[in-house]
């Protein structure tokens, strides 16, 4: 007798509960928070008590003259990281995926992979110190080699290049794991009938391997070009000074600054959610993009 789909899957379900609970507290839960985006918030009379003020949050803080310029090193910054940190993890993966001896690949990964999980404060920290000005690696080189110290933090037009590339460093080699799974996949016939015709190692990257995986490197395009403006908070704000605020002020330090530390609920809420919706716009740009001009669509 055939039992109840219930008990039949049970174990999947509890597999799949611990991450639901997550999604549910930690994800749909607060949404509800959202409405401090139209409320001047009073913490006497409670979020749904306190009086609507519409858009003027929203309305507020595209009329101040530093919105423009947040938005613009928000959309800078993340459109750099994603124009350099894109394309590594592929690189990376094509290569690893040519390797023959697997002591030296298996080296190479663990190499690659640990630097993800080394913690955000700890990353910050590390650059100070190869960089910083006096004692740094970076500028002893620099005076050995007959030139000037520089003051990387203090430099406005390095800040984005630190940022961006120290990314890349920590972040290409976790990241490669998803296109090293599906390079596992290619047909070794494929690559047996182009050896058969002759094709160099490059020819087959080309025309066999990257095929094969256009799907994966598609849709992972879209979920990045749709994180764009989804700039983690704790690395920029350790790396932020005075002398660089000019080009490290982004919108989700705007948000902490605003709403933590200045205790503007209802505005902060506001220019997150902004911040949101224009991810979103983003993301359905590059969905519907990909769906016009290639087989590959998130739906």
């Amino acid at each position: 007798m055939r039992r109840p789909f219930r008990t039949q899957h049970y174990q999947f379900w509890l597999l799949m509960a611990l991450p639901l609970l997550y999604l549910i507290i930690f994800h749909y839960i607060p949404l509800g928070g959202l409405v401090l985006a139209f409320k001047n918030y009073n913490a006497r009379l409670g979020i749904f008590h306190s009086p609507n003020v519409g858009l003027t949050y929203f309305k507020q803080f595209l009329a101040t003259p530093s919105s423009q310029r947040i938005i613009r090193n928000t959309f800078t910054l993340g459109f750099y990281s994603l124009l350099v940190g894109f394309p590594f993890p592929i690189l990376l993966a094509v290569m690893l995926n040519e390797v023959r001896s697997k002591f030296y690949k298996k080296t190479v990964q663990m190499v690659t992979y640990a630097p993800y999980f080394i913690s955000t404060v700890v990353m910050v920290g590390m650059l100070m110190q190869l960089f910083d000005l006096r004692n740094g690696i970076v500028n002893r080189l620099v005076v050995a080699c007959g030139g000037n110290a520089i003051n990387y933090f203090g430099k406005p037009e390095l800040f984005s290049h630190l940022y961006v590339w120290s990314g890349v460093w920590q972040g290409a080699g976790y990241a490669s794991i998803i296109y090293i799974a599906a390079l596992s996949s290619v047909p070794p016939e494929l690559k047996e009938a182009a050896i058969v015709d002759g094709a160099s190692n490059f020819r087959r990257i080309w025309h066999v391997d990257l095929p094969c995986i256009a799907s994966t490197i598609v849709m992972m395009l879209i979920f990045n070009i749709g994180a764009i403006m989804n700039i983690g908070f704790e690395k920029v704000y350790l790396m932020q000074n005075p002398a660089n605020t000019s080009v490290s002020e982004i919108i989700s330090t705007f948000v902490y600054r605003i709403g933590l530390k200045g205790g503007n609920y209802g505005f902060s809420t506001a220019v997150g959610l902004f911040n949101s919706l224009l991810s979103l716009v983003l993301f359905l740009i590059a969905n519907q993009l990909s769906r016009r001009y290639s087989d590959t669509s998130i739906w």
